[in-house]
């Protein structure tokens, strides 16, 4: 079966494709270019996606939309696709999830979440197997000493009231390896931008390497 999976780049749609692969599915990424602080979409370091397609061996097709017309304009893309299930990264946003179940229902298709209200030991096989690193924070307590660092060191360092999973924009992860991955992405340059309440670190210079 071939299905799409919304794909940001971030360790959730990450666990994701790595999901849909594991059920045998014939798997593509379909990547939303949102606007910027967007509350459905991942925005930091999407065109660096294309790098984590090549290094999976996937196929990918970029959306360019907003959060007023995002509905109308992935439907379009999904149906030219004719993708027969979407899955996300989704873990506790009831707003995302709803929202791209109902967009699989006027599809006709399944919406598969297999993230959703994961636990502590989801986190720990992530930490323990992807290579991934913090692009973007914003929320009280996390701040620049975290941007362009392993994700780890903002887990261990165990922020009150952030969720685990940075679900809810207090966060935004990128994924350089991951055991599913055919080549790994190699960081070399990152240009981070804080202004007092929340940051980002963009990628500026990357390669592919051989695992």
């Amino acid at each position: 079966m071939r299905v799409a999976v919304l794909f940001s780049g971030g360790k959730d749609s990450c666990f994701a494709a790595s999901w849909a692969i594991g059920q045998g599915f014939e798997t593509m990424l379909v990547t939303v270019e949102p606007e910027e602080y967007s509350m459905m979409f991942h925005h930091p370091n999407i065109r660096a996606t294309k790098m984590q397609a090549e290094a999976m061996g996937l196929e990918q097709v970029f959306v360019k939309t907003d959060d007023r017309d995002w509905e109308k304009n992935l439907k379009a893309a999904l149906k030219k696709l004719d993708a027969r299930a979407l899955v996300t990264g989704a873990v506790a946003s009831t707003y995302q999830r709803t929202r791209i179940d109902n967009l699989a229902k006027e599809l006709g298709v399944p919406a598969y979440s297999p993230l959703w209200h994961a636990g502590p030991e989801v986190m720990e096989e992530m930490l323990r197997t992807m290579e991934i690193y913090v692009s973007a924070v914003s929320a009280e307590g996390l701040g620049p000493e975290f941007l362009g660092e392993p994700l780890e060191k903002l887990v261990r360092a165990k922020k009150p009231d952030v969720h685990l999973f940075l679900e809810g924009g207090e966060g935004e992860t990128f994924v350089a390896n991951a055991p599913f991955f055919k080549k790994r992405i190699v960081i070399e340059e990152w240009k981070k931008t804080w202004d007092g309440v929340r940051g980002v670190a963009e990628i500026k210079k990357a390669r592919l390497a051989a695992k």
